[in-house]
């Protein structure tokens, strides 16, 4: 199955399976690409939220016009915060930021409970390194790309680039079939 990419510079179409590491400044305003990635040629999508809760998603969504009755919410913040939670069919929840086995689990249930074209967006692999460490964030990801491969859907997985040394950083850009590279002035490189 072929995805579009609505990214600039970036390839119009890239197959399932394909992984997209973003890396941008921490204050990068990532949400645009995020939402352009998530709502182009897509049934249905999964947003793993490492660092904002699920009505912050949700907020997100609704401001960039993205089809929220197609996205499923994975909120990873509420259970450990201590946060009122109402799972439902389009929020989840694992217990803590650090849940990788709970992150990879759900993300497989929701692979697994839709059809047609798929997309994942991580926001943000640096959270999980902040929650976990850089060995069980790798394994994590590892395993998402594995899932992404054998349900033919497509992800985005965003990393902070400054905050990590370069050995991390090339570490998850090893891993990743595209990257995006967002400046801190709004340009957007891609390597595919």
């Amino acid at each position: 199955m072929e995805y579009t990419l609505a990214i600039d510079n970036a390839p119009d179409t890239v197959p399932g399976g394909t992984g997209v590491l973003l890396l941008h400044p921490s204050t990068g305003e990532t949400d645009r690409l995020d939402t352009e990635f998530l709502s182009t040629d897509t049934d249905a999508m999964l947003v793993i939220s490492t660092r904002t809760t699920a009505r912050e998603v949700k907020q997100k969504l609704e401001y960039y016009e993205v089809d929220e009755d197609a996205a499923t919410i994975l909120d990873t913040l509420s259970v450990e915060r201590g946060y009122t939670r109402r799972q439902s069919d389009n929020v989840r929840y694992v217990s803590a930021p650090d849940d990788l086995a709970g992150i990879v689990e759900q993300t497989e249930q929701f692979l697994q409970d839709h059809d047609g074209k798929l997309r994942v967006s991580f926001d943000s692999v640096t959270e999980l390194i902040y929650y976990a460490d850089e060995q069980q964030a790798l394994a994590a990801v590892d395993d998402i790309l594995e899932l992404l491969e054998e349900y033919d859907a497509v992800g985005m997985f965003h990393l902070a680039q400054e905050v990590h040394d370069a050995e991390t950083v090339a570490a998850f850009r090893d891993r990743f079939d595209g990257v995006v590279e967002l400046a801190e002035d709004g340009t957007v490189t891609n390597e595919f």
